[in-house]
């Protein structure tokens, strides 16, 4: 039985469509197909493959050929759960930024391919505001303050005017980022993730003792850059032994800095609920505090769970479903990508009410 949701919108609802959408802006291939039907949205398959370098980071042009090996036997795989065939799709939808190029251009392809044989319509989504709408589909918060925060993002984000506004982020590397080099750098990943718990959070749990780090913010904005610089330092000078402690101050001081700014920005619009999306979402220490958060302002909170907060083909079926539904599509030959995409680029007709 599919997993429904109720879509949080007003949306047209004189017909059934089948989406399916494919993922590839970084680390991860993924294909998802969902139906809406009255209103609601059921989950047929959300399928995805991660490259995992065994050392280093992330190498597009390596990226891209596991995503390339992967994007057949995962379209199978989800056309099977799903229970439909290519000829049943409604529409295509592929990830069009931002991410790497070389990524980019898998998804791109192979749902250009689809769409101008089987004569479907092709829909370019924009990665970041995916993740933001499956988070609101899941949740089914009406208008809530969003904390997007990723490997390659980090922001404070609101819906207005048929859009959505940037009210604060990273002046330099996002909060995934952040953690991802500063473990790599210290030798405790790759792997980054082992059990659902990032590596420094796990190096963190050896010690609850707190170093005094770099904390800045300005305004609705953050910089990284400096904390990590000061972690790794400290890092040098304490050796393994003290290491658990950098760990667990570099956290503290990262995560405090997201929820004030994030305070910040619940106070300046007066937003009644709070949600956090993005791959970093999954992290348990965030949520909880951004869970105290909400408590003290007396509102909802939702934390996008471990299997959509991360990059997947569902969350671009879905968003790619709203785009068509107002309208939006484009020929095979004029689908580009567009790496440096912004979130706030473009307008999103469903969120004028």
């Amino acid at each position: 039985m599919p997993l429904t949701y109720k879509v949080p919108y007003n949306i047209p609802l004189d017909r059934e469509l089948i989406s399916l959408g494919f993922e590839s802006t970084s680390h991860t291939f993924g294909v998802g197909v969902v139906r809406l039907r009255q209103g609601f949205v059921e989950v047929l398959a959300n399928v995805n493959s991660q490259y995992k370098p065994l050392k280093g980071g992330l190498h597009p042009r390596e990226a891209a050929l596991h995503h390339m090996e992967k994007a057949y036997p995962l379209l199978k795989q989800a056309l099977r759960e799903a229970g439909v065939g290519l000829g049943d799709v409604s529409l295509v939808s592929y990830s069009m930024g931002p991410g790497l190029g070389p990524c980019l251009r898998v998804s791109a392809s192979v749902a250009r391919f689809i769409a101008s044989y089987y004569g479907k319509p092709l829909v370019p989504v924009n990665h970041a505001v995916a993740h933001i709408e499956v988070g609101r589909l899941f949740s089914g918060l009406e208008d809530p303050l969003v904390i997007y925060v990723s490997g390659g993002n980090t922001m404070i984000v609101a819906a207005r005017d048929g859009g959505y506004r940037v009210l604060g982020e990273t002046l330099d590397i996002p909060l995934g980022n952040l953690l991802d080099t500063f473990a790599r750098e210290v030798g405790i990943a790759p792997p980054y993730v082992v059990d659902g718990k990032h590596a420094v959070d796990i190096c963190a749990e050896r010690s609850r003792e707190f170093i005094p780090l770099p904390y800045t913010v300005k305004g609705g904005d953050l910089s990284f850059s400096g904390l990590l610089t000061a972690a790794l330092q400290k890092a040098r000078e304490v050796g393994r032994e003290g290491l658990g402690a950098v760990c667990n101050s570099l956290r503290e001081t990262a995560f405090n800095m997201l929820v004030e700014v994030a305070e910040r920005s619940l106070l300046l619009t007066g937003k009644k609920s709070l949600l956090l999306v993005g791959g970093v979402a999954s992290n348990t220490v965030l949520k909880w505090k951004l869970e105290m958060l909400a408590e003290a302002h007396g509102i909802p909170y939702y934390g996008t769970p471990p299997e959509v907060a991360g990059d997947n083909g569902l969350m671009i079926s879905y968003t790619g479903l709203l785009m068509y539904l107002y309208g939006v599509s484009v020929e095979p030959e004029k689908a580009v990508v567009k790496q440096r995409l912004r979130l706030d680029e473009g307008d999103y007709p469903w969120l004028r009410g």
